[in-house]
C-alpha cells in the first residue's frame, strides 16, 4: 500500500508537514525497534497499514478540542492522530517506560506542542474530561467504557479501533454507529 495515495484517494485532508512527520516518525519508530521492541510490526509495509488505520477516522470525526489515547503504544492510534491533528491536544497514556520514552523523543523532535505524554496506567490518572477517547488493540469495549468514565461526559465520544468481533462487543443501549474499511471496524460511541 502506498500511503500517500491511499490518503489522497480517500480525500483525507491533512496537515503539509503530515508525510514529512510521519517519515521522521517511521525512521525512529524502526531505530527505537531495533533495541527496544515497541511494536511487532518491523517492516514499512505494516508500518504503513497501521499508520493508515490510526489517521482514517480524521474522515468521519467532527472536529475535536482535545482528546485522550489509552494505551498507545509505539503511537497508534494517538501519536499518529496527533500529527495529523494539529488544532487537538493530544493525551497519550502509556504505562511502559521504553514506549513513554519513544513518545516523548517524538513529540520533542517533531515538536509537536500539542502532544502530552503520560506514563501511567490510565487508571492511576488524575480525572479530566476529553471530548474524544480512543483506544486500539487494549482491551473489549465493556472494559473501555469503565477505563475511560473518569475522562468522559455525556458529550464526549469515544473511537475503539476493533476487529470483526466488535459487533459482539457492543451494549444493545448504547447510542454508537461501526465505520468499516478493508481491515478495521471503528467503534465510535456516542453518535448514532
Amino acid at each position: 500500500m502506498d500511503l500517500k495515495s491511499a490518503l489522497k484517494s480517500d480525500n483525507i485532508t491533512l496537515p503539509d508537514n503530515f508525510f514529512y512527520n510521519i517519515q521522521k516518525y517511521k525512521e525512529h519508530l524502526f531505530k527505537w525497534n531495533k533495541i527496544h521492541n515497541l511494536t511487532g510490526a518491523k517492516d514499512e509495509k505494516t508500518i504503513d497499514e497501521f499508520i493508515y488505520d490510526a489517521i482514517f477516522p480524521i474522515s468521519f470525526l467532527p472536529k475535536t478540542k482535545n482528546l485522550l489515547d489509552i494505551g498507545t503504544g509505539a503511537g497508534f492510534p494517538g501519536m499518529i492522530l496527533a500529527i495529523g491533528l494539529p488544532d487537538t491536544e493530544v493525551t497519550l497514556v502509556e504505562p511502559l517506560t521504553k514506549r513513554a520514552s519513544f513518545l516523548q523523543f517524538v513529540k520533542a523532535d517533531l515538536g509537536l506542542d500539542n502532544v502530552r505524554v503520560v506514563k501511567k496506567r490510565v487508571e492511576d490518572m488524575q480525572s479530566e474530561i476529553f471530548e474524544l477517547v480512543t483506544s486500539r488493540a487494549v482491551t473489549d469495549t465493556d472494559m473501555l467504557l469503565k477505563l475511560s468514565e473518569n475522562f468522559r461526559d455525556e458529550n464526549s465520544k469515544l473511537l475503539f479501533y476493533k476487529g470483526e468481533k466488535v459487533y459482539d462487543e457492543v451494549p444493545k443501549d448504547l447510542k454508537h454507529k461501526i465505520i468499516k474499511t478493508r481491515n478495521r471496524h471503528y467503534l465510535l460511541i456516542g453518535e448514532d
